[in-house]
């Protein structure tokens, strides 16, 4: 049996946007780390420093740009309910495709706003404790989710054995064997002097060119997460801070109260929620699992970036489609044989007949071979 190391790679291009993003949420740095003041740090080093990153406070701004080639999403007459599907996708479009920007409020562990700007527009993540807001001024809709006490427990200090430096060599170790780690380079990044490393795919048979990743050398803070594609001269996904600086925000930033003629949710997810039957809750039952309940299990198939996931027959039964939903899948995607498939410039989705999903940073001919 592979050890599961050998497909991290596969994985990495989407946490290193995920991770550029939600860092300034939950990350912390403050003690500088020996391992990023050194003049010639190892790439296993400059990744530990983010580990060694504790209860930082600091207010910044981030662009995102992307170009991930996603085909738009045509503004069609039709039923309310089509109008729907179409409203949502088109955010999630909107997301992937167009440029942001982001002012980004972090105060220790448990202290985090992210204000996504939107022209005439604004949407937020707050997060005070246990009390997590989101908040979209366009749609006048607000969710209030209050976390489990155990989310607190997991801000705690590590009790692991193994130092992050260890965690850092051990994770370098594993993508090795499909990756080059390149040396670590000094660059800057809103100012800020930072260490650079390039993780360059071995294979040539996936759609990722590299990563690049920038870490501040005093704090061991993520400040840019970079995916090139292969023969895109633009990067596919660019994340940076565009202005950060150190220090805690004004404490009113993370209070958060919905205007009062908003439409408001409430998930409670505290501890006496997370004891309740999950048949109290049909909708954290993903469609078409096969078992009682939780996410179909995926099996993955290749190496290294040329991995492959796959989802079990049933996860997207034709069923979950109705009229309107057929509609705006077919304008997602296009028909190939034994199902529809989207590719963007580096991730590509086959949802066969059968009701599998398959996706990888492949082409679609790759998942094609991979679903016979």
């Amino acid at each position: 049996m592979k050890k599961k190391s050998t497909w991290l790679p596969a994985v990495v291009a989407p946490v290193v946007v995920a991770g550029a993003v939600a860092a300034p949420l939950a990350a912390s740095a403050a003690t500088p780390s020996p391992a990023t003041t050194g003049s010639h740090p190892t790439a296993a080093q400059v990744l530990a420093s983010v580990a060694h990153s504790d209860t930082l406070s600091y207010s910044g701004r981030i662009s995102q740009t992307s170009d991930l080639g996603l085909p738009s999403l045509p503004s069609t007459s039709g039923s309310s309910g089509a109008s729907s599907a179409r409203s949502g996708a088109s955010d999630v479009l909107d997301l992937l495709t167009a440029s942001h920007e982001a002012r980004v409020y972090v105060d220790g562990r448990s202290k985090a706003r992210v204000q996504v700007l939107d022209q005439l527009a604004e949407r937020d993540v707050i997060r005070n404790g246990r009390d997590v807001w989101t908040w979209d001024s366009k749609a006048d809709k607000a969710v209030h989710v209050t976390l489990p006490s155990s989310a607190a427990a997991a801000n705690g200090t590590d009790t692991g054995s193994a130092s992050p430096a260890d965690i850092a060599a051990r994770a370098i170790a594993g993508i090795t064997p499909s990756t080059h780690v390149g040396t670590p380079t000094t660059t800057s990044v809103a100012g800020h002097a930072a260490w650079q490393v390039r993780l360059t795919p071995k294979s040539s048979s996936t759609l990722v060119h590299d990563v690049v990743i920038a870490i501040d050398k005093s704090t061991g803070l993520p400040l840019s997460a970079r995916i090139d594609a292969r023969g895109q001269s633009t990067a596919a996904v660019s994340v940076r801070f565009s202005a950060l600086s150190y220090g805690a925000p004004k404490a009113s930033l993370f209070d958060f109260t919905p205007p009062s003629d908003a439409k408001v949710t409430t998930k409670d997810l505290s501890d006496a929620a997370e004891h309740s039957s999950t048949a109290k809750h049909p909708g954290l039952v993903a469609p078409g699992d096969v078992r009682a309940s939780g996410a179909p299990t995926p099996s993955v198939q290749g190496d290294g970036w040329s991995s492959i996931v796959t989802l079990p027959a049933g996860t997207f039964p034709k069923r979950q489609l109705d009229a309107d939903g057929s509609q705006l899948f077919g304008q997602l995607t296009k028909a190939v044989d034994g199902g529809r498939a989207v590719q963007t410039s580096l991730v590509s989705i086959l949802i066969t007949d059968d009701g599998r999903v398959l996706a990888g940073a492949v082409p679609v001919s790759a998942l094609e071979a991979a679903a016979e």
